[in-house]
């Protein structure tokens, strides 16, 4: 029941609008005087259900620190409303569970990595009422996994590490790494991290660089990608779009490509041959070592 002085300390308020104003003076408070006031309606019960959705929720159980939520987002570009739904979210979550209550954003851009990890207040700036402050895990703080056995160490983390370094000019050297470290995993293990690394790399050219390592280094699986790729590599034209990849790689990585070059890949026609210079375009430190057959 609500009692007497809990509806007079916030009623005198509405009574006297200007009365904060005052009070801001006295408590120090670096608030300009307003120029009009309005009583707001206080019913923030919403008529008709709004769907809200966290892309990810985890409950994180610690024998020492007790529960806690983890909200993960996973944010594509900057969005100014975004701020507001994650206080939402957290604010909601930490209400309906009564569990501390963290929100982890992960982005694939150093941009929207920057831009997602400021805080952002509700209130004006002088009273920081509510605020978010995320934590991000993106290209400027993934580790680059290049090491077959680091990435045999941990799967899923060398996956968020291809899957956030995707526009990077070293993601080459990670999607190696984690085929090679599929070859000896069992194939119910290797199937989702494969299908995830594809989907995390979206339409990147990397994308074609994982497929390709794919029907390489784990021909012998039958995950989906494995085996569309290799419907694929029966279809008249796939020499071609291996050229484009191994060309797309060399320059993705800033090495310098001549026409010798790109005249000897064109006029390949041996998806086999083709699919060797692939594998070597991603760690080679010039163009012209794709040919070298020691170079694997």
């Amino acid at each position: 029941m609500v009692s007497s002085p809990h509806e007079a300390m916030h009623r005198i308020f509405q009574h006297d609008p200007h009365l904060f104003s005052r009070l801001s003076g006295l408590l120090g408070l670096p608030f300009p005087a307003p120029v009009e006031v309005s009583v707001m309606p206080t019913d923030l019960t919403e008529a008709s259900p709004v769907e809200r959705r966290l892309d990810t929720l985890l409950r994180l159980d610690s024998a020492k620190d007790g529960s806690l939520l983890l909200a993960i987002e996973a944010q594509g570009k900057k969005d100014p409303a975004k701020p507001a739904s994650w206080a939402y979210y957290t604010a909601y979550l930490w209400t309906k569970y009564g569990l501390p209550t963290a929100l982890l954003v992960v982005c694939q851009d150093r941009g929207t990595a920057e831009w997602a990890g400021r805080p952002v207040t509700s209130g004006p700036p002088q009273m920081p009422t509510l605020t978010v402050q995320p934590i991000v895990v993106g290209p400027h703080n993934m580790p680059v996994i290049t090491d077959p056995a680091e990435a045999r160490a941990d799967l899923a983390l060398t996956t968020l590490s291809a899957i956030t370094h995707a526009g990077d000019p070293d993601i080459g050297a990670i999607l190696k790494a984690l085929s090679s470290a599929l070859r000896d995993v069992p194939e119910d293990v290797a199937d989702p991290i494969i299908e995830f690394t594809a989907q995390g790399l979206g339409n990147r050219p990397a994308r074609e660089v994982w497929r390709n390592l794919v029907a390489v280094d784990l021909s012998f699986y039958t995950s989906y990608i494995a085996e569309e790729i290799r419907d694929e590599g029966r279809d008249e034209g796939r020499a071609q779009g291996n050229a484009d990849a191994i060309l797309i790689v060399l320059e993705q990585r800033g090495l310098a490509v001549s026409e010798a070059v790109r005249e000897r890949v064109a006029s390949c026609d041996d998806p086999d041959v083709l699919r060797r210079w692939l594998v070597r375009a991603v760690t080679v430190a010039s163009a012209e070592e794709i040919f070298t057959e020691n170079e694997a």
